[in-house]
């Protein structure tokens, strides 16, 4: 497992960003749909997802927003960030094999509830796939 960063709720500042990547395969996408029971056609079964209106299998959209929860728990805050909400807008597909990159910016500090807004995006090949806004409560350093 790769370190966790923690950034305290006292160092956040708006502008602040932070990223991850990972490509989906067919694994992962087998994976999730074990996992949550979304085992829709649309993102297993190649011959069903050629008669969509993508033309072959996507990955889970909530998969793929899944990078954000991993960017918000391990990067900015990181460690000891609690999710508060989470809105979402999905753009366009994500195809297996395509290479999802995270990004979140930090909007808005409210120190005073630990509160960080942040905007949060993935994108496939510089093109957003996925955009939206992130409420987290920050770790403080004096617990």
């Amino acid at each position: 497992m790769s370190e966790v960063a923690q950034v305290f709720i006292e160092e956040i500042e708006p502008g602040m960003k932070a990223s991850l990547s990972r490509t989906f395969g067919e694994e992962d996408v087998e994976a999730f749909a074990r996992i949550t029971s979304d085992v829709n056609p649309a993102h297993l079964d190649e011959e069903f997802a050629r008669t969509t209106v993508f033309g072959r299998r996507v990955v889970h959209g909530m998969l793929t927003a899944s990078l954000i929860s991993a960017v918000l728990g391990t990067r900015l805050p990181g460690k000891g960030a609690v999710y508060v909400s989470q809105s979402l807008q999905f753009r366009a597909p994500v195809f297996l094999g395509d290479t999802v990159t995270a990004e979140v910016e930090v909007s808005s500090v409210d120190a005073r509830r630990r509160r960080v807004t942040l905007v949060t995006r993935c994108l496939v090949n510089g093109k957003v796939v996925l955009k939206g806004e992130a409420v987290v409560l920050a770790p403080a350093r004096n617990g």
